[in-house]
């Protein structure tokens, strides 16, 4: 394949998937099986943190454990920015994917079995295996469209409901496996323990992950000319040559990232044992984004970056902000509404009850409707849609909105449990926030972001995401079945969100003067 042939199967003329290019089909079920594992475990790794040693959990208290999920979550966001690292400078987002699918595999499974060495060494393995791919992953879905094709939104919306589509099948699936009566009682008949379900929840997140690689190394055809390994200067057979050799250090380059997974494996099992993790998760993540931030301007200097690149970063980084108020509100979902749900939710429909785990597929099911819907107006709209600044404040004013009702509903309990439906009209409106600002967020990290710092960009979103993710987590140890003390705590957060709305709203055409940059508004076509 030549060079052009294989350009012009990339940005424009490729529709081979609903309108378009080929590779999005791969990464869109590769990503769904994915997260079909992250979310099958995520959906039951608090709730089996908290659940009673007599019913098969590890029967810590939400204090306890909210400690360690934060450093997990937060992990699990956090290492993408180190893989992307790596991906771009070294082993390219390709490799980069498929080696963050083992690991991750791996991770699953040994969180099935039941002991508390296997547990910590499998939070560690799924958090690095995270790192290598997500990121890494998205970066290939930017590369699949040129910088003015305005198809890319709209693409990373349908990837964005792949995602959700795994996440709407994984709660039910391994959330019955872990939780249902209905399946203890089955494995029970052979004999087998059925406090032990919740291990068959963590493995069936592992065959998850496993069937995404199946689709992976079977569609990498469709990827010949995005994810390759970084080259000092393009070649004319660069796609070709990246893919035929394995490059003379390819034996350093492995040696190097076995030494990071070994190094990050040791430290994160120390960090994720219950006693160290209180302690470290209070300056871990300060520390990290200082870090990191860091890292991006020095990046930035190192490839010597013109006027109007640091602009488009200066933008990121502002979206970086706001991005993590809205995360730290929306993945309560996994914490607090989680907790929420199990102990002050009326689960049942005539007189059935089914798993608090269940209550997490909403949100993703939610998406799917919405997605195709969203995506559609952006693809109408063009470029007389609102400006990306705009769409990240209506996603944070949606969420506060959303808090608004679940602190209603908190007040109710001093009556007895609620209906689930309140949790569902919260999730509405955490859905509509969610489609206004993150797949936009995805695609304006790969439409600003330096082309040698794309995979590194996407890191640092994912980084937004992580310390989201590590003060939901905080916020989670706050909570107790009390009806005053979970209403306050929501409306602060319900304030928090709006006010940040507000701000963003009005900052709004400032960041769109730094978007539009006059490098932006004039292609320059490659060599």
């Amino acid at each position: 394949m030549t060079t052009d042939s294989a350009s012009n199967a990339r940005p424009s003329d490729d529709r081979a998937f609903f309108g378009h290019p080929r590779g999005l089909s791969t990464l869109f079920f590769t990503e769904m099986w994915e997260r079909f594992s992250y979310y099958g475990m995520r959906a039951i790794l608090l709730l089996y943190m908290t659940t009673a040693v007599a019913g098969g959990g590890l029967g810590w208290t939400a204090e306890a454990a909210a400690p360690i999920y934060a450093l997990y979550a937060a992990s699990v966001y956090f290492l993408p920015l180190i893989g992307g690292w790596i991906a771009d400078r070294f082993i390219g987002a390709k490799r980069a994917t498929f080696v963050g699918g083992v690991i991750i595999m791996l991770g699953h499974f040994t969180l099935a079995f039941p002991m508390i060495s296997t547990f910590y060494a499998g939070l560690v393995l799924v958090a690095v295996g995270t790192g290598f791919l997500k990121s890494n992953i998205s970066a290939m879905v930017g590369d699949l469209y040129g910088k003015e094709d305005e198809r890319r939104d709209a693409g990373f919306s349908i990837f964005y409901m792949g995602i959700n589509i795994g996440a709407f099948l994984a709660p039910i699936i391994c959330g019955f496996l872990a939780q249902s009566n209905a399946f203890r009682s089955w494995i029970a008949g052979f004999g087998i323990d059925p406090n032990s379900s919740w291990h068959f929840g963590f493995a069936c997140a592992g065959i998850g992950m496993g069937l995404g690689l199946v689709q992976y190394v079977w569609g990498r055809r469709n990827l010949i000319t995005v994810g390759n390994v970084p080259q000092p200067e393009v070649k004319e057979t660069a796609a070709e040559d990246s893919n035929a050799s394995t490059g003379k250090d390819s034996g350093y380059i492995i040696k190097m990232v076995v030494l990071v997974f070994l190094s990050v494996a040791v430290i994160g099992y120390a960090a994720f044992s219950q006693g160290f993790s209180t302690a470290l998760s209070y300056v871990l993540m300060p520390t990290v984004v200082i870090a990191a931030l860091i890292g991006v301007f020095l990046t930035g200097g190192q490839d010597k970056l013109s006027r109007d690149d640091w602009k488009r970063l200066a933008v990121l980084i502002i979206l970086f902000a706001f991005s993590t108020i809205f995360w730290m509100g929306f993945e309560q979902a996994a914490t607090s509404f989680n907790l929420f749900a199990n102990q002050l939710t009326d689960n049942r429909i005539f007189g059935w009850e089914f798993p608090a785990s269940w209550l997490q597929s909403v949100n993703a099911i939610l998406i799917v409707i919405f997605a195709p819907i969203v995506g559609a107006v952006w693809m109408v709209l063009g470029k007389r849609q609102p400006s990306d600044a705009v769409k990240f404040s209506l996603g944070l004013f949606f969420a506060g909105v959303g808090f608004i009702v679940v602190a209603y509903a908190a007040s109710l309990t001093a009556g007895g449990k609620v209906s689930p439906l309140w949790l569902v009209l919260v999730y509405f409106f955490h859905t509509i926030g969610e489609l206004c600002l993150s797949p936009v967020g995805l695609a304006s990290m790969t439409k600003l972001a330096p082309a040698r710092m794309i995979s590194l960009m996407l890191g640092v979103w994912f980084l937004s995401i992580s310390l989201g993710n590590y003060i939901a987590g905080r916020i989670a140890g706050e909570f107790v079945a009390n009806a005053a003390v979970l209403s306050r705590i929501f409306i602060i957060v319900a304030a928090i969100l709006i006010v940040a709305a507000l701000v963003l709203f009005a900052l709004s055409p400032l960041i769109k003067r730094l978007y539009t940059a006059p490098e932006e508004m004039v292609p320059v076509e490659p060599a």
